[in-house]
């Protein structure tokens, strides 16, 4: 009571991790706008109306034109200082060429040096700049007070001191070119970057970003309109307004309640499936972490598409888990764990009827065309039935809802054929699920079956009598098993394997003593019982070492459950009458067939093993044969821990007796030719 508890428990930890890590893997800042569309394409989606207010966003292309615009009013601004001109005429008049000047000369050369500066004087390099840039005029800043003027209004050192030599004469042009007026001319623009930006700010500020509003309920979009540049910006501006609701929504308590009610009654519906309908299943913890593992990969891996990348989430490979599932289990199970996976997903999938439709129409077929996995081929047939299963109805539904072909998006067809390729990926996956969680896949059960292995040529040869009995044991186990149902493939791979034991020691059976010289006979009957139980064990260490899976060694253990060596067993009781014998020396180990190909075998391996001691063999004498060693392992109560009902044992008999009987039929005689 108490283990059952803590496995309850165990398994509830893990569905809860399940549910903690798809919900830190939802998008954020995606809500209810996840929608696809371009402009000039049809809209794809059903009919969309205004939920709240929001404004008109402006095109990039209408906001860059309107810039540019008001950008033309603007001008940079460069502080300019006057009192530089004061300190360089100071100086100027300190020069000792200056006495050569006459007064009318000095004082034309005041007036130009004044005009100078006062009009500014700009680095040539910054003139240049502004040249390239296209700026025809400058804001000069006196104190606070601004005027505009164009940039051939202001002097560069160079293009001062030209100014004030052009306007004299070539006699006093001599007399001024020795006072070297370089060293008086000093730039005094600069410019000023933070009025500069502040000015260019306001002038942007002063674009408005919107254009017109949306009043809520009003109609924007309906499935098959072309997406036009109007209702492409309200779209786009459709978007904005969601991402900034979002950021307020992001923590709201009514988001995160309903998001995680819904994962949790999903996550709980698929735990409640296990338990009612696959109790067998759901007991093995390895089980539960198997769908835990998958379900939450396929959803990790589509929330951070849709999180951190530009990529179509239709690329994912959704089919893996149905796909997985189905190679491992039943088709059932696969149909529930795709399920439960497409409702999931749905909650963060844009368009999430359309989602539904595609992942649940595909993954019927998926299912449906996977009867096994015996063939490699078989994954390829797969992929190329989901990618035309997806293409069909993605094709019939933009037909159902547009009656037309102008909301079909060719890239979702491409976006298929990625999914579908991917599925072939399964192969390898196969491999290391089998490492890693113990299970046992058709494919795996199939290179078992080769009886050109080493293991097997090793048997054929060594105990060539027990090999051929494990031949026909197999023969009769997988008939019976497809007449109930039941896994035929693992139950011929068990019995090919069942007496591998016998290796070790092949001398000791009948089957194989062709000189008629049998050992135990020799021995004490507990003894020789002992040596023929030690078939199990060493079966058991040979599966080992050959690595062969965990479900062959079961067949091993069980093939004879807790039955008796009845040859030695009643030998020992007809030698001492009267006595009690040590039953456990006489007894196999077990356990009991634990499911209904084990006990599938364990029949087929007595009868099989029974009927080669028949004295004759009549329709009737196979029958009454059958009839005994089946009833013998009933009424010791041999199946009453497998699922095998009295309806699936008597099939099972039926089968036996009609397989043994067309197997030992009389042969007619090949006539002589009489001699003449």
């Amino acid at each position: 009571m108490k283990q059952s508890v803590i496995k309850h428990l165990t398994h509830a930890g893990i569905f809860l991790i399940l549910l903690v890590v798809i919900f830190e893997s939802m998008p954020r800042t995606q809500s209810r706008f996840q929608y696809h569309f371009e402009l000039g394409k049809p809209w794809g989606y059903e009919l969309i109306t205004a939920e709240f207010d929001f404004p008109i966003y402006k095109a990039p292309d209408q906001l860059q034109r309107e810039q540019e615009e008001v950008m033309k009013d603007y001008t940079p601004y460069y502080r300019i200082d006057t009192s530089l001109c004061r300190s360089q005429e100071l100086k100027l008049k300190s020069a000792e060429s200056l006495d050569k000047l006459g007064n009318r000369q000095q004082r034309q050369l005041w007036e130009r040096l004044s005009s100078v500066y006062k009009a500014g004087i700009i680095d040539a390099v910054e003139l240049d700049r502004l040249r390239k840039e296209q700026v025809e005029k400058i804001s000069v800043v006196n104190h606070n007070e601004a005027v505009q003027r164009s940039l051939g209004a202001v002097f560069t050192p160079r293009s001062a001191y030209t100014y004030i030599l052009d306007g004299t004469s070539s006699r006093d042009n001599s007399r001024l070119r020795e006072l070297d007026l370089n060293h008086y001319l000093v730039v005094n623009l600069s410019y000023d970057t933070l009025l500069s930006d502040r000015m260019r700010d306001n002038l942007m500020n002063s674009i408005s970003l919107t254009e017109g509003m949306i009043q809520e309920g009003e109609k924007i979009i309906d499935r098959g309109e072309i997406v036009n540049q109007e209702s492409y910006q309200i779209l786009v501006s459709l978007n904005k307004a969601y991402e900034a609701k979002n950021i307020n929504l992001k923590h709201n308590a009514y988001t995160l309640s309903g998001k995680l009610f819904l994962l949790l009654y999903f996550i709980a519906m698929l735990a409640l499936y296990l338990m009612v309908f696959r109790p067998l299943l759901y007991r093995e913890t390895r089980n539960v972490v198997f769908f835990c593992s998958l379900i939450g990969l396929v959803v990790v891996i589509t929330c951070c598409i849709l999180r951190f990348s530009s990529m179509n989430a239709y690329m994912v490979p959704f089919m893996w888990v149905p796909v997985l599932v189905r190679i491992f289990y039943d088709s059932r199970t696969a149909l529930y764990t795709h399920m439960v996976t497409t409702l999931l997903l749905s909650l963060i999938m844009p368009a999430p009827f359309e989602f539904v439709v595609l992942q649940m129409g595909a993954g019927m077929v998926a299912i449906g065309s996977m009867k096994d996995m015996s063939q490699r081929s078989a994954l390829v047939q797969t992929s190329l039935i989901i990618f035309a299963s997806y293409s069909l109805i993605y094709t019939a539904l933009s037909f159902a809802t547009t009656g037309g072909v102008q909301t079909i998006d060719a890239w979702m067809y491409f976006y298929f054929s990625i999914s579908a390729a991917l599925i072939i990926v399964v192969y390898g996956l196969v491999y290391l699920i089998e490492k890693m969680f113990g299970f046992v896949s058709a494919i795996t059960l199939i290179e078992l079956t080769n009886v050109n292995s080493s293991l097997m040529l090793d048997f054929a040869e060594r105990a060539p009598g027990t090999f051929q009995h494990s031949m026909q044991v197999s023969t009769l186990a997988t008939e019976a098993a497809k007449r109930i149902s039941a896994d035929s493939l693992l139950v011929r791979t068990g019995a090919l394997y069942h007496d591998i034991g016998k290796l070790e020691h092949p001398e000791n059976y009948t089957e194989n003593q062709q000189s008629g010289y049998n050992p135990l006979l020799e021995m004490s009957f507990d003894d020789a019982a002992q040596a023929v139980i030690s078939h199990v064990t060493s079966g058991v260490k040979l599966a080992r070492k050959n690595r062969l899976p965990n479900v062959i060694v079961n067949f091993i253990l069980t093939h004879h459950g807790t039955s008796k060596v009845r040859y030695f067993y009643n030998s020992w009781l007809n030698a001492h009458p009267g006595e009690e014998p040590d039953a456990g020396l006489f007894t196999y180990p077990g356990p009991k067939p634990q499911s209904k190909e084990a006990g599938i075998l364990m029949m087929a391996d007595a009868v099989e093993a029974r009927s080669r001691s028949l004295k004759e063999f009549t329709p009737q004498s196979i029958r009454q044969m059958v009839e005994q060693m089946v009833g013998q392992q009933v009424s010791e109560g041999q199946f009453s821990e497998c699922s095998l009902t009295l309806r699936d044992i008597e099939t099972i008999k039926q089968v036996f007796t009609e397989k043994l009987i067309s197997m030992n039929h009389h042969r007619i005689s090949y006539p002589e030719v009489n001699k003449r």
